[in-house]
């Protein structure tokens, strides 16, 4: 009963996707220059990288080809969360129309029903500016490729989406309380996104601090960054990114605890 439950969950959810893709596709030409729009505006973040390493030839120690690596993987991690886990990130505006009365009256997840309402397919094009500055930064970077390199870029994928999502999950565990998107959760998504484009460690110990005990960020980004760098062998490193599911975890435990004093907003 529960891998059919498990099953009928997940059939439902890439049927909120396909309608979502078929409404999206009804307007081509605007997603295509949406897409376009969106792959070229964020260059801008590029070029500041690429002129200040250009002057200066390298932060901290980090050169060009391994602050692209690095930002890279953050935008793709971004970009990933923001399609998969938009309807969180769009919570507020959920709550305030009254669609979530409507969602809790439904016979399904909420949760999949938040994440089905908001699939924003058109991340796409930041996605595809990140695998290109990925593929630039293997080019100029000197990293000796194994296994367990390769595994710990994709355990920085899936564990930076996760976190991203939990970021967005926990902003709309506070609207349940609030009513209104709380903007201070901005420097979470929004802001580490901006300032994941270099290793944590630029900014300090004392960021690093909390990037690393309250915010996990180090966990996905600096740490197997180290190891994918040849800057330690420490392996266990290419796991650390795992540890978002625990941070998921508890934003979920939040989500719960605010779907259980929710009351209705109104229209």
């Amino acid at each position: 009963m529960k891998n059919k439950s498990i099953k009928n969950g997940i059939g439902l959810y890439f049927h909120y996707i396909s309608i979502v893709l078929l409404g999206t596709m009804q307007y081509k030409a605007s997603f295509f220059l949406l897409v376009a729009g969106r792959f070229l505006l964020s260059f801008n973040g590029i070029l500041g990288v690429y002129f200040m390493l250009s002057r200066f030839g390298h932060v901290r120690g980090y050169t060009l080809g391994e602050v692209l690596l690095c930002y890279s993987i953050i935008q793709m991690d971004f970009a990933l969360a923001d399609c998969i886990g938009g309807g969180f990130a769009m919570f507020a505006s959920i709550v305030r129309q009254g669609e979530f009365d409507r969602i809790l009256l439904r016979p399904h997840s909420a949760i999949l029903q938040v994440l089905g309402s908001q699939f924003r397919i058109d991340r796409i094009g930041l996605v595809l500016q990140a695998v290109i500055m990925f593929g630039y930064g293997i080019a100029v970077s000197s990293i000796v490729w194994t296994w367990m390199r390769v595994v710990t870029v994709i355990f920085m994928l899936i564990g930076g989406t996760l976190l991203f999502i939990s970021f967005f999950v926990l902003q709309a565990a506070f609207t349940f309380f609030t009513l209104e998107g709380i903007e201070v959760f901005n420097v979470l998504t929004y802001g580490a996104k901006e300032h994941g484009k270099y290793p944590i460690d630029i900014y300090g110990k004392k960021m690093m601090r909390f990037c690393t005990y309250v915010i996990p960020y180090t966990l996905i980004q600096y740490y197997p960054l180290q190891y994918l760098l040849g800057r330690s062998d420490r392996w266990y490193y290419g796991i650390y990114p795992l540890c978002a599911l625990y941070f998921l975890a508890i934003c979920y435990a939040l989500w719960r605890f605010g779907m259980r004093h929710y009351q209705s907003a109104g229209s």
